[in-house]
């Protein structure tokens, strides 16, 4: 009787090894795909987030015939220890809330308190998605501090998104020179569609800014090393109570998006190369860092009568 007998061959250790850097190449050549994927994934949702905005604002206008303030000022009551300081602070993303379906939201903040008063620290504490770009990995789940002395710290949610001020230049002060403006949101602002001469497509209304670093070789004048980006709204300092903190909410044009060496008023994405923005007609565009800087005080400008140029 015959038999016969078969033998398994295995794999050898060096066959392994090679099978096992082949599948190493192949990781590392899909990882960067998988990552630009995400990325693009990860812009298209910050794309939707800036047309909520711009929904929203329109919605907001409709409603009330005008634009919302940058926002909101008064002083204190004369005589007090705190007159100098803003009482009120509320700014753009929180007038709007209603119209980005956050009512829950708003009825959590006292409007006849300041910003800073306990009585919004609810409020203030919140972190809302629509309010975040999912690439800003600085601003989720963070607070910018006004104050770190106390129990519990006064802080407030973080947020990717400004509004346009308009251009400036060194000397420019968001807070003490509102009607500088040449944007179309500051302190108390109240404009109306028809004071945007320029065309609500050549109209910057948001951009992005993370609460990361500034990009900068050097100290800002003001001292600040990283974004101070809120959306509720703008924080007087307990060390300098006129200075309302206006670029918690507010950005300007002096700086192009990313700029070494800009400041604390400026913008920067978290996306390589380009900052997002939501124009006042609606539409959101994608801005590159090298945009000539004439062209990009022209979108700043409500009222300018510049030609914009392609960009």
């Amino acid at each position: 009787m015959r038999t016969t007998s078969s033998t398994h061959r295995g794999f050898t250790l060096v066959e392994l090894l090679v099978v096992i850097a082949i599948i190493g190449i192949l990781v590392a050549l899909m990882l960067p795909a998988v990552q630009a994927a995400r990325e693009a994934a990860r812009r298209m949702s910050c794309q939707n987030n800036l047309s909520q905005l711009s929904l929203a604002l329109h919605n907001y206008e409709s409603t009330f015939k005008r634009f919302p303030s940058g926002y909101l000022h008064k002083y204190g009551p004369r005589g007090s220890s705190q007159e100098r300081a803003n009482h009120m602070g509320l700014a753009w993303g929180a007038a709007m809330l209603p119209q980005l379906e956050q009512g829950s939201v708003a009825e959590k903040i006292d409007y006849s308190r300041p910003l800073w008063d306990d009585a919004n620290r609810a409020a203030r504490d919140i972190s809302l998605p629509v309010f975040l770009c999912p690439s800003d990995t600085y601003s989720d789940s963070a607070f910018v501090y006004r104050d770190d002395t106390t129990t519990p710290a006064e802080r407030y949610a973080a947020a990717s998104y400004a509004a346009n001020w308009g251009p400036a230049t060194p000397s420019t002060n968001l807070d003490a020179t509102p009607l500088a403006s040449e944007g179309v949101f500051f302190r108390n602002s109240q404009l109306r569609v028809s004071a945007l001469m320029d065309g609500l497509a050549n109209t910057l209304a948001f951009g992005e800014r993370h609460n990361g670093p500034i990009p900068q070789s050097r100290s800002t004048a003001g001292g600040h090393s990283v974004f101070e980006n809120a959306w509720i709204g703008a924080v007087r300092d307990v060390d300098e109570l006129e200075d309302d903190h206006a670029h918690m909410v507010l950005f300007e044009t002096q700086y192009r998006p990313n700029q070494q060496d800009g400041d604390d008023k400026g913008l920067a994405a978290p996306h390589s190369g380009l900052c997002q923005f939501a124009l006042c007609d609606g539409s959101v565009r994608a801005v590159t860092e090298h945009i000539d800087a004439k062209v990009y005080d022209a979108l700043a400008t409500r009222n300018g009568r510049e030609v914009v140029e392609e960009y």
